[in-house]
Order: structure tokens, then C-alpha cells, then sequence
């Protein structure tokens, strides 16, 4: 169902199905990316690796943990020997590049702005913007095609901020541990366990 005032070019979801329908089809992806964040074009850039299985993910940023094993979200900080443990509220893989892929069917106006050299990638550069106020004032996402993979997102805020998500490498199809996706209690003898 399309949103009141809401305009996709057809030629940008094909592009972005596309991409969905490839991630969806693997047993498992992992992804290397450099995270920036700041006012401008600044901010410190920090990487962090995310892996996802069907709904499952796991992402290692700034010393941060986060696990979903399906059911519940697992935040650890190795920092303040902290773990909260909480159900899903539908905001937690904000970090998850992913989650623009699919988000752009409900509430943005997606246009295709042509190609853009990414990282020594010929990209094709997709520009999404919302209908309705959501502190977002659009978000770049930019594809290589050829492989149905994002290479880059950026997302500009209302309040001037700018998040950058830049994409080094990819794994698909891997033999992951089953425990990939598991918080094990007994490794975290030492920490506050808080559960919302």
C-alpha cells in the first residue's frame, strides 16, 4: 500500500526489489562498513560488522554488542560490563543498512538520480525522501546493481546531522557458528544484566 503523496520511480524499485529480494535469498549475510556521524560532512568514523540471518542479526560497533536471536534484543557493553535485554520495538537495526531497503515502500518518495562514482563503483544513486516528518530530511542510497548489494547510504536530518554508512566488504552463504545469534548468560558472569 502506497502512502498518501507518495511517488517511487519505477526504475529505483526495481533496483531496490532487487537488492531486497538478494539479501533475502542467502542463508546468511556479514557486512564491514564505516559508520560517520556528525554535523556536516565531519564526524569520527568507526567500523563496525554486522551479520543477519533471515530476521537473526548481530552488530559490533563502538564497543557495543547487539544481538537478535529472534525473539528478544541483546545490548552488551563490554565498556560498562552492562547487557539489557528487551523485546523488539521496531527501531533497533537503525544501524541495520537493510532496513532502508524495504522501508522505502511505506512513507518516502523514491526518485533514481542516475549514476554516481562510489569507491571506484559505477553506482546508481537513489535519492529517498519522506512524505511526512520524521526528522528526516532524505536519505542517499547508493547500489551497485551488478551484485544487487548497497555499497553506500547517507542520511541527512532535519537537524542538520548527517549519518554515513559506507560498505567495505561483504560475506554471503557463510558456515556460522549456531551460536551466532545466542546470548549466553554464563559468558557474562560479571555484568549488570537488566531486562526491560
Amino acid at each position: 500500500t502506497m502512502g498518501f503523496g507518495q511517488k517511487i520511480d519505477a526504475n529505483a524499485k526495481t533496483i531496490l526489489d532487487g537488492v531486497s529480494t538478494n539479501y533475502k535469498s542467502k542463508k546468511n549475510n556479514y557486512f564491514k562498513f564505516v559508520y560517520r556521524n556528525g554535523s556536516g560532512t565531519a564526524g569520527k568514523a568507526v567500523t563496525g560488522i554486522f551479520y543477519s540471518a533471515g530476521s537473526k542479526y548481530k552488530l559490533n560497533i563502538m564497543g557495543t554488542e547487539q544481538i537478535f536471536d529472534g525473539n528478544k534484543v541483546y545490548s552488551i557493553s563490554g565498556d560498562d560490563k552492562e547487557v539489557t535485554i528487551a523485546k523488539p520495538t521496531g527501531s533497533e537495526t537503525m544501524f541495520s543498512p537493510l532496513n532502508y531497503i524495504d522501508s522505502y515502500k511505506n512513507g518516502y518518495t523514491v526518485q533514481y538520480m542516475g549514476k554516481k562514482n562510489v569507491g571506484g563503483i559505477n553506482a546508481d544513486y537513489i535519492k529517498m525522501t519522506p512524505v511526512s516528518n520524521n526528522g528526516i530530511k532524505y536519505v542517499n542510497l547508493f547500489v551497485n546493481s551488478a551484485k544487487k548489494q548497497l555499497v553506500k547510504l547517507e542520511q541527512f536530518s532535519e537537524n542538520n546531522e548527517v549519518a554515513v554508512i559506507e560498505i567495505s566488504k561483504y560475506i554471503e552463504n557463510q558456515n556460522l557458528s549456531p551460536s551466532t545469534f545466542t546470548f549466553n548468560k554464563a559468558n557474562y558472569k560479571n555484568y549488570l544484566i537488566t531486562e526491560l
